[in-house]
């Protein structure tokens, strides 16, 4: 071969060989920027994961007050047991199986599986009370085991009430999310931040001891300051309980009392509801024996899921319902404010007008001939408010339906409020317009109705109905509080001060007069109307009974809505059954609230007295003490002196009342027994306690109405009682249907 041969292959040799490694080095040069430019910070975070591991500490909780800041929710300690594999001993590995499994009653062949991973952390249990915290910790002392078991602070939710207040409050799942009510409104602000534990590993994948572990404490969430009051949703819950025992309604009941200046709800309740402390549980036994003696499968798991959600539904803001007469008062002041009716404008009231082809009837059979405005108020007339509807048209009463709020959610602060289902103007033909005028043929929900009736009675201001007055941070600073401010006027000051003036007489005199509280000035009206959907799937017709009032009717102050849904008692009527509902939940209520009572000269000579102390006295000064105040003396003992009275001094008793005297401790434990006093005429009721040798004060509708009929009674038949002991008998109107 030539020389210039071989010189031209070794420099091709040279030249291939600088391409190779100008292209080896290039890409190479190439993957160190792609990894470390393009792919660093990805790469980077892969590593760091590779190297930590995160484990999420739970913060606390914020705490749910009442209106006086009294806790309703909060969450207490509990704890997470956590087992640590690279420090358990050979040796002792069985035992903490075993003692482990006893404890949390786990099953111990995966406790033994789970104590030889190659890890310093692993969650054994979450939310162990502190009776199971204290068994391991002296589980852990008696066998003397140093390491391999870890317990660390956690929180559950704990409701301390119970059932109370149930619905508004709501309820939290297994890892703290609200669920329903205000926890889940709120769920952002009540959460907080988690806190973070963070474990390193080493090199073969192992997490490392302590001295690797860094922890970043958890901020605890805010708390909320309801506008609810204990006290005022306790005496609701109790007499709405009452009320669904007594008239057995079927389909739930609603009451809700609200501020009608601010549109602060002060009570909410729901009857039948749940535990939040346990609410995945069917609260209703009868329904929970039925649910639990089907087979297991599809049909019981759905059955389950209905009773769940049926109990967790807020009745007052997620369903809706056909108002009845209620809605005569919003009918009512539309057409005052147009200036179309004054008080004094007058009606011809036949039993039944034709319109449209068909015949729509009054309540009352025959009629009530002639009637003026507010008398067709007080007497709850449809006729009259057809007529009403007719004067007001379809685009004027449409105007005022959708100014007080019937065509909007309310906006309250609360999940799964619903829509409203109407009629829009041009829809409302004669029929439609007819039937909507005095409160049939739309849907609305409770908390719509209530907040327009407080724009009727308070000046006529549309307010914003609200459980949350304020959220505060872990600080006690105030981090948000609720806009009070009106949002419009509906109707005029006058007009308001008007209508006002009309339901108080319609709850003194007229088909309202169920709600009436002497001295309260109590303004009201009654609502029974017809589910026509249930009607259409059963065919047989069921019926909502209702009561909204407001007091003081010359000042307004709180409204309140009761709402009982297909009541099967001896009535189905709004007056008698949510109207002694509402007077005695108003009468326990508004001294509480700060109402003053403002009595008639009528009302004073009615009013129950407070007896005198006579304990001490001789017989004869006693009986003079007694007979000045017109009250009747019964003694019992051959003692010259009083020893003891009942009623006790200072304790009320009805006017012309027995005050029984002892004047010998052989007398002083005799008993008498409380008669039936349910069902009675006023006279009746009164002869029975007077034959039993009790004393009965009268309320409800027996100061107003000229044929009352007992209907409860504060002591129970049979209950073996002192002589002379007063048992407060309420009355209704039995014939008030409206």
């Amino acid at each position: 071969m030539a020389k210039g041969t071989t010189i031209r292959m070794w420099r091709r040799t040279i030249f291939v060989l600088l391409v190779l490694i100008i292209i080896g080095f290039g890409a190479i040069i190439f993957s160190l920027v792609r990894l470390q430019l393009v792919q660093g910070e990805e790469l980077h975070t892969r590593a760091v994961d590779n190297q930590m591991q995160d484990t999420s500490i739970s913060a606390q909780r914020g705490t749910i007050y009442d209106c006086n800041m009294k806790p309703l929710a909060k969450s207490a300690m509990v704890w997470m047991v956590v087992l640590e594999p690279a420090y358990i001993q050979d040796k002792n590995r069985d035992k903490i199986a075993t003692g482990l499994s006893e404890i949390l009653g786990m099953d111990k062949a995966d406790i033994l599986k789970r104590s030889t991973k190659k890890t310093y952390y692993d969650v054994l249990k979450r939310k162990v009370e502190t009776e199971v915290k204290d068994q391991i910790i002296k589980f852990k002392s008696d066998n003397n085991i140093g390491s391999g078991i870890r317990l660390i602070e956690d929180y559950k939710r704990y409701y301390p009430y119970g059932s109370f207040a149930a619905s508004v409050l709501g309820f939290t799942g297994t890892d703290s999310q609200g669920l329903a009510g205000v926890e889940a409104q709120y769920d952002s602000y009540l959460t907080g931040v988690p806190g973070k534990l963070v474990t390193a590993k080493n090199a073969i994948g192992t997490d490392m001891p302590f001295q690797y572990e860094q922890k970043v404490e958890a901020q605890n969430g805010s708390s909320l300051v309801l506008t609810i009051d204990e006290v005022v949703q306790h005496f609701l819950e109790k007499n709405l309980a009452e009320g669904v025992a007594i008239n057995k309604v079927g389909d739930r009941a609603t009451a809700i009392v609200m501020n009608v200046k601010t549109g602060a709800i002060v009570g909410m309740a729901v009857k039948g509801d749940f535990d939040p402390n346990n609410p995945f549980s069917v609260a209703d036994p009868t329904e929970a024996a039925q649910i639990n003696s089907m087979q297991d499968g599809d049909a019981k798991t759905a059955a389950l899921k209905t009773a769940r959600e049926k109990q967790w539904r807020n009745k007052a803001v997620s369903d809706t319902y056909y108002p009845g007469s209620v809605f005569k008062m919003i009918t009512g002041s539309a057409a005052m404010e147009e200036k179309l009716v004054s008080e004094n404008t007058n009606f011809n009231c036949p039993w039944y007008l034709t319109i449209g082809g068909s015949k729509i009837h009054d309540w009352k059979s025959g009629g009530f001939g002639h009637l003026t405005f507010a008398q067709g108020i007080c007497n709850s007339s449809n006729v009259v408010f057809m007529q009403v509807g007719q004067l007001l048209g379809p685009d004027r009463f449409f105007k005022y339906f959708s100014a007080f709020g019937f065509t909007n959610k309310t906006g309250i602060d609360l999940p799964g409020e619903s829509r409203s289902i109407y009629y829009t103007a041009a829809q409302l033909n004669p029929v439609e317009l007819a039937t909507e005028s005095f409160g049939q043929n739309f849907s609305i929900t409770p908390i719509q109705m209530i907040t327009a009736v407080a724009a009727v009675a308070n000046g006529g201001y549309m307010v914003q109905p609200h459980v949350v007055s304020q959220i505060i941070d872990d600080g006690g600073n105030i981090v948000k509080s609720a806009d009070i401010a009106p949002k419009r006027q509906v109707i005029s000051s006058d007009t308001s001060k008007r209508m006002d003036a009309i339901l108080q007489q319609n709850a003194t005199t007229g088909t309202a007069k169920n709600g009436y509280l002497p001295g309260y000035r109590v303004g009201g009206k009654t609502g029974t109307s017809q589910k026509i959907d249930v009607f259409h799937k059963t065919g047989t017709m069921q019926y909502i009974a209702s009561y909204c009032g407001f007091a003081p009717a010359d000042d307004p102050q709180y409204a309140m809505l009761v709402f009982f849904d297909e009541p099967h008692g001896s009535s189905y009527y709004g007056a008698a059954v949510a109207g002694p509902v509402f007077a005695k939940t108003m009468e326990e209520i508004l001294p509480y609230l700060g109402v003053e009572r403002k009595y008639t000269d009528a009302e004073l000579a009615k009013l129950d007295m407070k007896a005198p102390d006579v304990v001490g006295k001789t017989i004869a000064e006693a009986k003079a003490a007694l007979g000045k105040m017109k009250l009747v003396p019964k003694v019992y003992g051959s003692g010259a002196k009083v020893i003891s009275q009942v009623p006790e001094p200072g304790k009320s008793i009805p006017q012309n009342g027995t005050v029984v005297l002892f004047t010998d401790d052989s007398n002083v434990s005799k008993t008498v027994t409380v008669p039936k006093l349910v069902g009675l005429s006023l006279s009746t009721a009164n002869k029975e306690a007077a034959n039993a040798g009790i004393n009965i004060s009268i309320t409800g509708a027996a100061l107003t109405s000229s044929s009352p009929i007992s209907n409860s009674q504060s002591i129970a038949e049979g209950t073996k009682v002192a002589p002379g002991t007063v048992v407060t008998v309420g009355f209704i109107e039995p014939n008030e249907v409206a």
